[in-house]
């Protein structure tokens, strides 16, 4: 089994914890960040701009993903441009529709062609792989989100509609495909064995990262000890 050292798949950290963000920038295991509003509403961000602009400060040499917040598409492509400006190593976050089910299509196409690199979100089926890939065909470098994630809470594999969506982007060298919400250290393996091109891992994943490749006899005998200490320490009897 592959250490994580010797993964081809590229580990983005997802989250919003600003100085765990700049610790995980000097892990040469992390090779960019995602973020969203709702990661960010979580680590009580509260000036999205003076975050988002402290990080692209301290980090100004890795890939960085922002998300737009509106509803409206008028006012999503305002809110890219404004984001585009504050980085060159950002990707602005278009979700694949609007809150009412409008595919994003137009907007994602129209930015693209203005040369704004994006990370299109929130993907769940092969219907809008084909779409967004399709409007992002002609542009700069950019991110297809797919939430592999979500798609296995629902009891669907989603390895075979990764290995799908990779084939639908495959014509386009300016596309990578990244395997959006991963519940587990598996999903890093799974990703890496279809040639996904990115994994975006939060950080309380991360930390279990080492672990990838351990020696199972080893991970057994660690499993013995921890239960047998526990037990020591809060002083058992029988």
């Amino acid at each position: 089994m592959r250490s994580h050292t010797d993964l081809r798949v590229k580990v983005f950290a997802d989250g919003a914890d600003e100085e765990g963000i700049i610790k995980l920038a000097a892990n040469p295991a992390i090779k960019g960040f995602t973020t969203n509003p709702t990661l960010m509403r979580a680590a009580g961000i509260t000036d999205y701009e003076a975050f988002a602009r402290r990080l692209v400060e301290r980090i100004p040499d890795m890939p960085i993903s922002f998300e737009v917040f509106a509803d409206e598409f008028d006012e999503m492509e305002r809110q890219a441009h404004k984001i585009a400006s504050w980085g060159g190593t950002i990707y602005v976050k278009i979700p694949v529709t609007n809150t009412r089910r409008e595919p994003s299509d137009a907007l994602i196409k129209r930015l693209s062609g203005e040369g704004i690199r994006l990370n299109v979100t929130a993907l769940l089926t092969l219907d809008q792989v084909s779409a967004v890939s399709a409007a992002l065909a002609a542009g700069p470098a950019c991110c297809i989100s797919v939430f592999a994630g979500r798609i296995a809470d629902t009891g669907c594999d989603p390895v075979p509609l990764m290995r799908k969506a990779l084939e639908i982007m495959a014509p386009h060298s300016n596309q990578e495909l990244i395997w959006a919400s991963p519940r587990e250290l598996l999903n890093i393996v799974q990703a890496d064995e279809i040639g996904c091109h990115i994994i975006t891992v939060t950080h309380d994943l991360l930390k279990k990262l080492p672990i990838l490749g351990k020696d199972l006899a080893e991970y057994s005998l660690d499993t013995v000890k921890m239960f047998h200490n526990d037990a020591k320490t809060a002083g058992f009897t029988l």
